[in-house]
């Protein structure tokens, strides 16, 4: 099987992490706003990642609605991408990463014995935050999670998965003429949204997408803004973003994060323009960040 290629420069951006043990004891107390709902698709409580020594999330409990755009904002290195990674179990491909607390999707709890982490990652699928289309072809890209999934019977199967996939990701009409070319001849935008197809074609219920914008220009990052919104009448949708006018944008619901821990979480329009919380404030405006 090909290793992910997301996974290949974890570690190295995981060393970058600050160390936020002299944090332990500031007074953060109770995150503000409600951070459980009725019926989550995801639940998660307690939650703890370790890398070595370092205390990346600390007691963090967060429940995501079916159907609803979650942002996850705060300033770099604040936990949000590893908190991002536990939601399918990125974060064990690690080398020292320990994850600790109860994280249930669609009421299994995901880190049980007798969890297939491969299927899982089938129905929790991710975006990352550089395009990382395979060496292939635009038609394999896409392809090869329903094949090695087993999701398909005939060639006439794949094929229409494959364009449906592509349909999904708003990408169809400006590739279906090239299939046959290398995934990495596209612009960044559409790589970007190749990579969002190729997630889409083994239909997962979920979908993380880890700063998917960042790296994309004004145009690329409104015509991923846009799929978020026609995919979320579909899939519940859990991002990460610097941007707080992306965040405004896209997503119901918004919680910030800062050294490790969840500060406030709510209505997106409730918690950009009235935080509750003085360090969501001092973030919003510039203070801190």
């Amino acid at each position: 099987m090909v290793a992910h290629p997301e996974c290949w420069d974890m570690e190295n951006e995981f060393r970058e992490i600050p160390d936020i043990q002299d944090f332990a004891e500031e007074p953060f107390g109770v995150p503000v706003g409600e951070s459980d709902v009725d019926k989550p698709c995801v639940r998660c409580r307690n939650i703890n990642v370790h890398y070595g020594s370092k205390h990346a999330i600390r007691n963090v409990s967060l429940d995501v609605r079916p159907r609803e755009v979650l942002s996850l904002i705060g300033p770099s290195g604040c936990g949000k991408s590893t908190l991002l990674r536990c939601l399918n179990r990125m974060n064990d491909l690690i080398p020292g990463c320990r994850v600790s607390g109860v994280v249930e999707v669609n009421g299994s709890d995901i880190y049980g014995r007798e969890i297939d982490v491969v299927n899982l990652r089938k129905q929790v699928g991710m975006v990352f935050q550089k395009p990382n289309p395979f060496p292939w072809s635009i038609y394999e890209n896409v392809a090869y999670g329903p094949r090695i999934h087993g999701l398909v019977d005939s060639r006439e199967d794949l094929d229409r998965a494959v364009k449906a996939a592509l349909k999904r990701a708003g990408l169809w009409q400006e590739v279906k003429r090239r299939l046959d070319e290398p995934g990495t001849s596209l612009s960044s935008g559409q790589q970007q949204r190749l990579c969002i197809a190729r997630a889409l074609a083994v239909k997962p219920t979920i979908l993380l997408m880890d700063e998917p914008c960042s790296a994309l220009d004004p145009i690329g990052a409104g015509k991923i803004e846009s799929l978020i919104e026609e995919l979320r009448q579909q899939l519940t949708i859990v991002t990460v973003t610097h941007s707080v006018q992306q965040a405004a944008r896209v997503s119901q619901r918004t919680a910030y994060f800062h050294f490790g821990r969840l500060i406030e979480v709510g209505e997106t329009d409730q918690v950009l323009t009235h935080p509750r919380h003085p360090l969501t404030e001092a973030y919003l405006t510039g203070r801190i960040g």
